[in-house]
């Protein structure tokens, strides 16, 4: 009977223990943030981690208000804008919003190298964002909100209008890529495959011979001239 009574105490004591673990994890949701690999590319605060391409700061164009951060039209001297760092093999997620007749993109994989280069889309896929109802490239095919710009056509439209916020999701994996607008994948492809040289021979890019040929980089904002805000970059190595 005792040794009863001291194993039943042992299960008590043990499952109290189990029940503070869960909520230590619960009231500390920071733990798990921490390792769960997703790092921030954008603080909500400044443009720190970020530089105009070829410069070594963020142009006076690009702002931060409400945690975003944005493009203010009233600042002549623009430009795209880069992450410091390279990546490769990557989930990439952040919100949108764009415009009334906006054009912008989010551009992956950038080798930078400004003399060499002197856009970032010589070098690197874009993912298109836009106003598709109300810019021209709306009416072009290939050249709508969420599709691999002037290569892929999304399966799908699930974006919403300018002044509505989007959620896209990039992932990067070994030559996969797939893309997702509001949840819904509207692109997946392979990279660098004879598919991939076709696709790009067949597009406006088949002059720039490094055009989607490299394997990690860094991402870009691009500034096309009209109002676009960013915010909620985050990243995740693969």
């Amino acid at each position: 009977m005792k040794m009863i009574l001291i194993s039943l105490l042992y299960f008590v004591m043990s499952g109290s223990n189990i029940n503070q673990n869960n909520m230590a994890k619960i009231n500390n949701p920071g733990q798990s943030i921490k390792n769960d690999g997703w790092k921030k590319l954008l603080d909500g605060k400044t443009t720190k981690g970020w530089h105009t391409y070829g410069k070594s700061s963020v142009n006076d164009r690009w702002k931060i208000a409400d945690g975003a951060l944005y493009i203010d039209n009233t600042v002549k001297e623009g430009g795209d804008i880069v992450t410091d760092k390279e990546y490769e093999n990557y989930d990439l997620k952040l919100e949108w919003k764009i415009s009334k007749n906006g054009n912008s993109g989010i551009i992956i994989n950038v080798h930078e190298d400004a003399a060499k280069y002197n856009e970032t889309y010589k070098t690197g896929p874009e993912i298109q964002v836009l106003d598709n109802e109300g810019h021209p490239d709306g009416k072009i095919p290939k050249h709508r909100a969420g599709d691999l710009y002037d290569l892929i056509k999304s399966s799908s439209e699930p974006v919403k209008g300018p002044g509505e916020w989007n959620a896209a999701e990039i992932i990067c994996n070994k030559g996969k890529l797939q893309i997702f607008m509001n949840g819904t994948n509207v692109v997946t492809t392979t990279m660098w495959n004879d598919n991939w040289k076709q696709l790009i021979a067949g597009s406006k890019f088949k002059n720039m011979p490094d055009f989607g040929t490299f394997k990690k980089g860094k991402i870009a904002l691009q500034d096309h001239g009209n109002a676009v805000w960013y915010r909620n970059i985050e990243i995740k190595q693969l």
